[in-house]
């Protein structure tokens, strides 16, 4: 009997933690991506409409200066210069404070905007948001943003090592198709 309390209790546990864990619905590709207005790591505010005409790579990150937000930040600061000649900006976004993100982005040389999404609307908007009772953060998703603002893909399933070399590859054949 008490095996059989156990269960039922770890199952509940089990069911509510996915519950909170659950993010909103992600934007489809073809729809228009949610706006934000958010202070980045200087407390300048950015907003989606400012990036309008341009390619707009907007990557949600878990946490400051961990290993693997460390490295795909680093890879995208690397590669800017490929990223900007096919047309497109860099926007990083997590739940951190604009201070750590200043803190992160002057550790690591970080020449784009990182946005301090402190209430979570935005990665939940976006469908990137982990909420786990007293914890959130931001699940490593990217969202690339045509120049009319629409979401043309969408990763959910990011390798930090060469995440920013796929997204070149795949704006590199968008703008093959264009021509």
């Amino acid at each position: 009997m008490k095996w059989l309390i156990l269960l039922g209790l770890l199952a509940s546990l089990s069911l509510l933690v996915s519950q909170m864990a659950r993010a909103g619905e992600l934007p489809k590709v073809g729809e228009g991506a949610p706006d934000f207005d958010l202070p980045d790591q200087n407390g300048v505010r950015h907003n989606l409409e400012e990036f309008a005409g341009k390619w707009l790579v907007l990557y949600f990150y878990p946490k400051d200066d961990t290993p693997g937000c460390t490295q795909e930040a680093c890879a995208f600061r690397d590669d800017l210069h490929k990223l900007a000649a096919l047309g497109a900006q860099v926007v990083g976004i997590s739940v951190d404070a604009s201070d750590s993100h200043a803190e992160f982005a002057k550790k690591y040389h970080l020449p784009f905007p990182l946005l301090a999404d402190k209430s979570a609307e935005v990665a939940a908007r976006y469908g990137a948001l982990m909420n786990l009772w007293l914890f959130k953060f931001a699940k490593r998703y990217t969202f690339l943003i045509d120049p009319k603002g629409k979401v043309v893909k969408v990763y959910t399933k990011v390798e930090t090592s060469r995440h920013s070399t796929e997204i070149i590859e795949d704006l590199q054949q968008l703008a093959a198709k264009e021509k």
